[in-house]
């Protein structure tokens, strides 16, 4: 059996660079430091605790609820790091916060993807668990993205997102000098037969991990890429931050209304005001 992690630290994480008090129970999971002011600016305190390599980590309040923000980088390997790292100085939620390509003909450049399941299509996640084993989010956190995008009134979809290791080869796009990878022209119509509705690059090891440590996550992702018509804008950060933001505060409700009744967990039959 293998030994001890190497870090020499007793509670600050050796990549994150944060510890227990640094963090609120919920944290929002970007992949782009420079995506962090769009969240924190919908927020009414926000405090930068700690900066090291991808990872930008701040920590304040929306309304009157505790959250963090913390950047994982590109690609499903850094953003386990931030998972396992986070949930070992207690982080509980998380919901990840990106961009996204859309592969039906209904989701628009601008939209939010609410992820519900994800296709693993990266290699990070079968490090952890068989390959069969599904990527699924939270119903809690799906619920509450649900409810704070109908609040906010922005256009969303619900369904299962693919995410792959690749941002070129591994989601259909031609390589250098229009390389193509074996498959990979048939990649988006087959996922598009299946109904998937997005492809991103971390959403199902987030899942996976969350689900494998008995924790909870979701997703939500705006739309920059339309991949049935070719259409290409960074559009809808603004709104996938402030969707995520506000379901950390519902999610704050559900904790609460579980905690007010007789029930082991939250469904649609208790209260979210």
């Amino acid at each position: 059996m293998a030994g001890d992690s190497e870090d020499p630290n007793d509670e600050t994480q050796y990549h994150l660079e944060v510890g227990p008090e640094d963090v609120a129970d919920a944290v929002l999971l970007p992949g782009d430091p420079d995506r962090i002011g769009t969240i924190t600016d919908r927020w009414t305190e926000a405090t930068e605790v700690a900066r090291h390599r991808e990872y930008r980590t701040v920590t304040g309040r929306y309304e009157d609820v505790p959250i963090s923000v913390c950047s994982t980088g590109i690609g499903s390997p850094s953003a386990a790091i931030a998972v396992e790292e986070l949930a070992r100085v207690g982080v509980e939620t998380f919901i990840r916060v990106g961009s996204c390509g859309g592969i039906q003909p209904d989701v628009d450049v601008g939209d939010l993807v609410i992820t519900s399941g994800a296709v693993r299509q990266e290699g990070t996640s079968e490090e952890y668990v068989r390959p069969d084993y599904p990527a699924t989010a939270s119903h809690e956190v799906i619920a509450a993205l649900v409810a704070a995008a109908e609040r906010l009134g922005h256009d969303y979809h619900v369904g299962v997102t693919m995410s792959a290791d690749s941002f070129y080869a591994g989601q259909g796009r031609p390589g250098f000098e229009g390389f193509e990878a074996a498959g990979s022209a048939d990649l988006i119509d087959d996922l598009r037969e299946a109904n998937v509705l997005n492809v991103e690059m971390e959403a199902s090891a987030i899942l996976t991990l969350a689900n494998v440590y008995g924790l909870r996550a979701g997703a939500v992702c705006s739309v920059y890429a339309d991949r049935t018509t070719g259409e290409f804008r960074t559009e809808g950060d603004d709104r996938a931050a402030e969707t995520a933001s506000l379901a950390v505060k519902l999610l704050a409700r559900m904790d609460a209304a579980v905690a007010d009744s007789d029930a082991d967990r939250w469904h649609p039959g208790l209260s979210l005001e």
